[in-house]
């Protein structure tokens, strides 16, 4: 499924913003213990709803496949990051540098959404390339 339109920095915003609620909800899930602690529990809960409206938001405009895969990077990389820092977890050198892999993954997959300029003719001027036709998902009857 293809979204109509090209995503605004807006859309990348929001995804980076559910992004981060999804790291809050992986680091709450892991302090409420199995949901055994209220305080965390609900949390958990509010990380939960807010990261699903915000990655809902951002796949209005930008594709499923990308955006899905940004997010989970997103959410993974920083609760692995975060996850010492909180709950004195351990992190080798190699899962560090897993996890820049997965960060670095995450940047190009967002350059690569840049649209790209028109290659010039011969004389200068913009060569422009008309847009393929989006096909129906149906069969109109």
């Amino acid at each position: 499924m293809s979204n109509t339109g090209h995503p605004s920095a807006n859309s990348w915003l929001t995804l980076l913003l559910a992004g981060g609620f999804e790291i809050g909800y992986a680091l709450s899930v892991g302090g409420s213990h199995g949901f055994t602690r209220l305080t965390w529990s609900l949390v958990a809960v509010v990380f939960f709803l807010l990261t699903l409206w915000a990655l809902s938001v951002a796949l209005k405009t930008i594709d499923v496949s990308i955006g899905y895969a940004v997010w989970a990077g997103i959410g993974a990389a920083g609760a692995a990051l975060l996850g010492p820092v909180f709950f004195d977890e351990s992190l080798s050198l190699g899962q560090a540098l897993w996890l820049g892999l997965i960060i670095v993954g995450v940047v190009w997959l967002k350059l690569a959404d840049r649209p790209q300029s028109a290659p010039e003719t011969a004389d200068g001027t913009a060569q422009v390339i008309a847009p393929r036709p989006q096909e129906t998902q149906g069969a109109e009857r």
